[in-house]
């Protein structure tokens, strides 16, 4: 997206900064200088406009699924298997989204018919690693570091990933969906250029970046601050 951007604004460089949204949102706190800060919850971007960070309203521009990944080596692939002794889970920080949105779905499964609290304990006990990032998280599993790990569904398409995992989906029923809100930040040096990034990430044409890449549709309501 930001190659395609620049393109379509020559002697515009738009430098990208990855990391778990947590740790983004408290690098702003504390003077990081930014035009727009992407989520992946709203719980971070709702810290931000109390704050009083953000200038406007955040708005959604992607949705997302959590998934198992399970090393390919690992000797079996369904979610029961998950929970016997000494399978090595990981997932995100609590702090983080993907941490948040993987121990809700835990929660969830607890009333599942299928598994109960007996699977939902079984996979809190085999803990293993809690990490900074969802990326990490798909990292470990992929080098065959833990056996499973609950992730976005977009971050088992990698190639070296997808070569090493196999993505387990979760019971719809009990799966979440991730919001992705974007927004520009108050101390923006260019926020007429950063309005212009986030209107190309909502039109189609970054729409389809995002379809390609994996992503679903965003959820089409604004953020507010509770």
């Amino acid at each position: 997206m930001a190659e395609t951007f620049e393109q379509a604004h020559p002697g515009t460089a738009v430098t990208v900064n990855f990391d778990g949204s947590q740790r983004l949102r408290t690098q702003l706190e504390h003077g990081a200088q930014a035009d727009l800060f992407a989520s992946a919850d709203s719980e971070q971007m709702d810290a931000l406009l109390q704050a009083g960070l953000i200038t406007d309203h955040p708005v959604d521009f992607a949705a997302n699924q959590v998934v198992f990944l399970v090393h390919k080596e690992f000797p079996t692939a369904n979610l029961p298997d998950l929970a016997a002794p000494e399978v090595r889970i990981v997932l995100a920080h609590p702090q983080a989204p993907a941490g948040r949105y993987s121990r809700a779905v835990i929660a969830q499964m607890r009333n599942h018919p299928e598994y109960g609290p007996t699977w939902a304990d079984g996979i809190l006990s085999n803990l293993v690693s809690e990490e900074p990032n969802v990326r990490s998280v798909a990292q470990k599993v992929a080098l065959g570091e833990a056996d499973a790990g609950i992730t976005y569904r977009t971050d088992a398409l990698p190639a070296y990933t997808a070569q090493q995992v196999n993505v387990l989906p979760l019971p719809e029923s009990v799966n979440v969906t991730a919001r992705y809100p974007i927004a520009i930040l108050r101390e923006s040096p260019q926020p007429q250029l950063a309005q212009a990034f986030i209107n190309f990430v909502l039109s189609p044409d970054g729409q389809a970046i995002l379809e390609r890449n994996g992503f679903d549709p965003p959820v089409h309501r604004p953020i507010t601050s509770p």
